[in-house]
């Protein structure tokens, strides 16, 4: 499947910005059944300076420097991609899960794909042991670590709900399991931790999600969104394996990978400082349209 995505992000600020410094992590990877076919950004106002890196994890994240006074920025990124996958069903055979873990702990590698680097607390995500219970529910002892983790996006899918305005990017870990309401980052975030803290090493990924109008209604232009998931490493022979517990879904063709770290701050779309406006009002549009 052959996808033209475009991203819109627009900040109108209430006064103006004399300097301003951003990192974009905008192009979507290949690997992993995924290709960039693709890519460009458009920037207004147009930057003084403009340098692209990779990062640890393999992700490019280019840098930009916007020195011209201004109340308005506007990142236009536009991609295509192709992406085929083919996830493993919920019950195939798979390792079981304290193999996994055990084998993670004994990784000599320390490069961004070696599972132990995706074992222990990150900066949004602690190990908290109510979190850990939970997740050690769905982990019977000898049971494959697949069906187990399949176990665990489901009952995160069924039991926390779905709510734009119960968080925010800082919003804690704990806060967040104990009301069980969030976004799809709170629920990668739980899911990551609840992984972690039975030893399995567990990554975050943000990407897109084409959404699908309802018979009879046509597509809304910009009403698809940008969205995050998570990949378990389940062995030599599974590799990583996507789980999308906002939808109980393992990752198909239907998800776009734009970046993997550990948690959200490692892989954020858009981040950066400005001297200038103290308020600021932040716009998002995403159109994941199929071409082929």
């Amino acid at each position: 499947m052959i996808y033209d995505i475009r991203h819109v992000t627009t900040y109108e600020y209430e006064s103006p910005v004399s300097f301003a410094r951003c990192t974009l992590r905008l192009e979507p990877r290949s690997g992993s059944g995924q290709e960039l076919i693709s890519h460009r950004v458009e920037i207004r106002p147009r930057p003084a300076e403009r340098n692209v890196r990779r990062d640890f994890f393999g992700t490019l994240t280019e840098s930009v420097v916007i020195e011209a006074a201004h109340r308005n920025l506007r990142i236009d990124s536009r991609s295509r991609v192709s992406v085929s996958r083919r996830p493993p069903a919920r019950d195939a055979a798979s390792p079981p899960w304290e193999t996994i873990r055990d084998i993670a702990f004994e990784a000599t590698s320390l490069g961004p794909s070696s599972p132990v680097g995706y074992v222990f607390a990150s900066p949004l995500v602690p190990v908290l042991r109510p979190v850990s219970a939970y997740a050690a529910e769905s982990f019977p002892p000898g049971a494959g670590v697949l069906a187990c983790a399949a176990d665990l996006m489901r009952r995160i899918r069924s039991e926390f709900r779905y709510d734009p305005k119960a968080t925010v990017i800082s919003t804690p870990l704990g806060e967040v399991f104990d009301k069980r309401h969030g976004v799809c980052q709170d629920f990668a975030h739980v899911m990551i931790a609840g992984l972690r803290g039975l030893g399995l090493p567990a990554a975050y990924v943000s990407g897109y999600l084409r959404t699908i109008a309802p018979p009879g209604q046509a597509r809304l232009q910009g009403a698809d969104a940008t969205h995050a998931w998570v990949a378990l490493w389940c062995g030599a022979d599974l590799g990583w394996v996507d789980f999308d517990p906002t939808n109980d879904l393992l990752v198909a063709n239907d998800h776009i990978v734009l970046a993997i770290g550990r948690d959200f701050s490692d892989v954020s779309p858009i981040d950066g400082i400005i001297v200038g406006s103290p308020k600021q009002k932040l716009g998002v549009a995403v159109d994941v349209v199929l071409v082929e």
